[in-house]
């Protein structure tokens, strides 16, 4: 069995989730404010989850006494990089589902009960990512423009990866598949994007969902400004980079049609364990 496969079997046996069965992790670095804000709607969930994991990644500002004051569970990360800080949670997590936001989402009050029941209508299915509502923006352009980003990305992420891609500021997995791939991610990796790699190393063929019914408010941040732009491209070719090295668009197509899966069975050199130097 390929380690998607497995991922996927995993999955599907996890049964029909409530919103009790999920824990919420939210990675976060000097985000004290926007922090806030998350946690506030998650504290308006119409079902609470079973916990909330706020991973502070060496903030230097108020972000764990923000986390702890509104009843999250803090750990910290020393090694800096989304991977590092999200993967930290996802270890962490003990329900059947983990849902990720980032500090800068802001879930409506029925986001907990959506992810568990999106899941429960996909069996089969290890992952879903939805969309999001640039809110900083006039909502006349917050909304296009975030379809029309997000939109790019899941049709771009979609023809690399072969399936569809995760957005981590609107997603969940069963921690199954986590357990499964945790040592496929470039989780020591600083310059990838997290949300992609984990997809990429899921594989074609394991499940990974896009769900039109999940929706959060983000902040626009990340696209304002040249050297941010210029950043996220450099994340997304780095992330490709890593992960075409053992298996390239056309491999993963063929194993999405049936062949078998070209990746190695084995955890490739500098995955596992801590980060260097660590």
């Amino acid at each position: 069995m390929t380690t998607a496969e497995g991922a996927a079997a995993g999955g599907a046996g996890d049964g029909a989730p409530g919103a009790r069965d999920v824990t919420v992790v939210i990675p976060a670095r000097d985000d004290a404010v926007m922090l806030q804000r998350c946690l506030r709607a998650l504290a308006r969930q119409t079902r609470p989850p079973a916990e909330v994991i706020v991973v502070d990644n060496a903030s230097t500002d108020a972000t764990a006494e923000t986390a702890r004051a509104h009843g999250a569970t803090v750990l910290e990360e020393a090694s800096i990089g989304i991977w590092a800080a999200a993967a930290a949670g996802y270890d962490a997590a003990r329900t059947p589902i983990i849902a990720r936001l980032d500090a800068d989402s802001v879930p409506p009050a029925d986001w907990v009960e959506k992810v568990a029941a999106g899941l429960a209508r996909r069996p089969s299915s290890v992952a879903i990512t939805g969309w999001g509502v640039f809110e900083d923006l006039p909502r006349a352009v917050g909304v296009p423009v975030a379809a029309l980003y997000l939109g790019a990305y899941y049709a771009l992420g979609h023809a690399a990866a072969a399936g569809p891609v995760l957005w981590g500021s609107n997603m969940a997995l069963r921690r199954t598949a986590w357990h499964q791939v945790r040592d496929r991610v470039h989780r020591w990796e600083r310059e990838v994007h997290d949300d992609m790699d984990l997809a990429l190393a899921l594989g074609p063929r394991t499940g990974v969902s896009v769900d039109p019914r999940l929706v959060v408010g983000v902040s626009a941040r990340s696209l304002k400004g040249g050297s941010q732009l210029a950043r996220r491209l450099s994340r997304a070719l780095r992330t490709l980079e890593l992960n075409f090295s053992e298996s390239r668009p056309w491999e993963r197509w063929a194993e999405r049609l049936g062949a078998p899966s070209p990746r190695r069975d084995r955890v490739p050199p500098g995955r596992a364990g801590g980060p260097p130097g660590r």
